[in-house]
């Protein structure tokens, strides 16, 4: 059965995305700001990447106990995720730079986490952004039948407990690239003959990929295994844990945005007709939280700011501390709502307490 094209109102009688993209254009303009990244953005790049991979290096080249070469992959797997949410993210949103060579090298570092940009630009950019929590569409919504995130999806009996065990499901998100989901995103997007931009020639595409993978598992698993006296078994238990955490960090950020009861999730008419514009759509689908937590804030690539993100995705996120205040400002005064959690943790409790709620027998009558 083929989906039906999803459109969006062009009614927008209060004009509500007109006059915020004027004041976030005139605080640009008025600042003489560039929208993309400045230097901070290029001090956290050297951060996240000397978190990432000197612990690699340290590893390969220094006789360490055993019990510190855990920690280091633990080590390496915050770094995974800070060039994750802080590098690649905004080198594929094309916001790292104003020079688009720089972005495709920074979007590309994606190949060093085990993704692949084609299949990333894809899912995000146009799965994701465009189609924000619609089921069926927005494949970030889409757990196959493990766990349940939309009223919509079929219910099964072990969903009542996806509240306990979907943390222990969520550090698996970056292996499952390396391992299985590239190749089936790649086959089922070249079927569909999606694209962010020129759809690419098919066998270079495939090419790419398992050049990629290749290259990608013989630096992580088979040189590691090569260079050091350890059992090979150590090397993929390192292997797994920098995975784990980077997945369990990565997957929390993203859910903390959208899986939850303050975001809606919009089913569109039999037509494919949504009831809203895009941008009051982005409202009304992500959530922010710990908005004023510095650490957070830097740590996370301003992810914790979906809101302004999803409305100005091309916006580097250095800036989402600045232009939220507008975003927020010009919102309520068009009486539209702004989700925000004053702290992580109430987030977190939001969301687990959504999972509950989705993994109740919708059969049986509250």
């Amino acid at each position: 059965m083929t989906k039906p094209t999803i459109t969006f109102s062009r009614t927008d009688s209060a004009k509500f995305f007109k006059t915020l993209n004027s004041r976030v254009n005139a605080y640009f303009r008025d600042n003489k700001i560039n929208r993309s990244g400045n230097w901070q953005l290029w001090v956290k790049t050297i951060v996240m990447f000397s978190i990432f991979l000197v612990p690699y290096f340290l590893i390969l080249t220094i006789d360490m106990p055993g019990w510190l070469q855990l920690l280091s992959t633990v080590v390496m797997g915050v770094g995974m995720a800070g060039v994750g949410m802080n590098v690649m993210h905004d080198g594929n949103h094309g916001s790292f730079s104003n020079k688009t060579w720089v972005n495709n090298i920074m979007g590309g570092s994606i190949y060093i986490l085990a993704g692949n940009v084609y299949n990333w630009k894809v899912q995000h950019n146009v799965l994701h952004h465009t189609y924000t929590n619609i089921h069926g569409h927005d494949e970030d919504l889409d757990a196959g039948r493990v766990l349940r995130f939309t009223k919509e999806t079929e219910w099964k009996r072990h969903h009542k407990f996806q509240h306990l065990y979907s943390i222990l499901l969520y550090g698996l998100l970056t292996i499952n690239w390396a391992i299985t989901t590239d190749f089936l995103q790649m086959k089922r997007y070249m079927k569909r003959k999606l694209s962010y931009g020129k759809f690419p020639n098919p066998f270079i595409n495939w090419s790419k990929l398992v050049i990629s993978k290749v290259i990608y598992l013989s630096l992580w698993i088979v040189l590691p295994m090569l260079i050091l006296d350890i059992a090979w078994y150590k090397v993929l238990l390192g292997f797994f844990v920098m995975h784990y955490t980077a997945g369990l960090i990565l997957s929390m950020v993203f859910q903390l945005a959208h899986i939850m009861d303050e975001a809606e999730m919009p089913t569109p008419e039999a037509s494919g007709t949504m009831k809203n514009t895009w941008a009051i759509h982005q409202l009304l689908t992500t959530v922010n939280f710990s908005p004023k937590n510095k650490l957070v804030n830097w740590f996370t690539g301003g992810l914790n700011h979906q809101v302004e993100h999803h409305i100005f995705p091309n916006i580097s996120h250095v800036h989402y501390g600045k232009i939220a205040k507008i975003v927020k400002k010009t919102a309520l005064e068009f009486n539209l709502p702004y989700n925000e959690f004053e702290t992580t943790r109430k987030a977190i409790r939001a969301h687990f307490k959504y999972l509950k709620e989705m993994g109740v027998n919708p059969a049986i009558p509250a």
